[in-house]
């Protein structure tokens, strides 16, 4: 069974929503971390719902925040325990898009998902595997996990690969590693570097995936 995860939603800035962006927060926080995000983008996105949903774990290594799995070098938990949560997580990330998409009246092709280190990762993972195929994928300072199996995956939707080159938390290298991946397997992939920048989301980087989402929803 599922879990229900509870999610922030900000409404379309005209109109009824045509498109649907979803926020996937990193370790530790929560949906409020990056709502605030639907700022700076709704003026450009004006028939867009913005959704952040809260990760379904309470957080082993912050216990004020949320965690989509463990993370077994920051909170000791096992490899199996994390390889289940990713698995779990995702399901419960797949009918919490099937719930919201229903609500708003959408589809697949109408909904991108912008996942920042955690949610990132959570944002790839399923993003490879959901069908219809979603309008695009936006991964900031992010890692593929499970790279050998893309191959396997039914969906090709576009990806914005996003990662400061000064990222202390998610090394540098894990960006080309995933591009290189998704490359491999068929993706429309496309990376952006933001130079001196940490485990953050700088201007220039949302400038960028702004321009994504804009030609992603503008060509479907």
């Amino acid at each position: 069974m599922t879990r229900e995860l509870d999610f922030r939603r900000r409404p379309a800035a005209r109109g009824p929503a045509r498109r649907m962006v979803v926020f996937l927060h990193g370790y530790g926080a929560d949906g409020a971390d990056l709502l605030g995000l639907a700022d700076p983008l709704a003026p450009h996105l004006p028939d867009t719902v913005f959704i952040a949903p809260d990760a379904p774990e309470p957080c082993a290594g912050n216990p004020g925040g949320r965690q989509w799995f463990p993370i077994p070098w920051l909170d000791g938990s096992s490899e199996a325990a994390a390889t289940a949560g990713v698995d779990r997580a995702a399901a419960d990330l797949d009918a919490f898009l099937d719930a919201r998409l229903a609500e708003e009246g959408l589809g697949n092709a109408d909904c991108a998902l912008f996942g920042f280190s955690q949610g990132a990762m959570m944002a790839l993972h399923l993003g490879a595997r959901r069908l219809p195929e979603l309008a695009g994928i936006v991964a900031f300072s992010g890692r593929l996990l499970r790279p050998g199996a893309l191959a396997g995956t039914p969906a090709r939707p576009p990806v914005l690969l996003v990662h400061g080159d000064a990222d202390p938390v998610v090394p540098f290298e894990d960006m080309a590693t995933a591009g290189r991946a998704l490359d491999a397997a068929g993706f429309d992939v496309s990376g952006f570097v933001m130079r001196g920048c940490g485990h953050g989301i700088a201007p220039e980087g949302l400038s960028v995936a702004l321009s994504f989402l804009r030609d992603r929803f503008e060509g479907a």
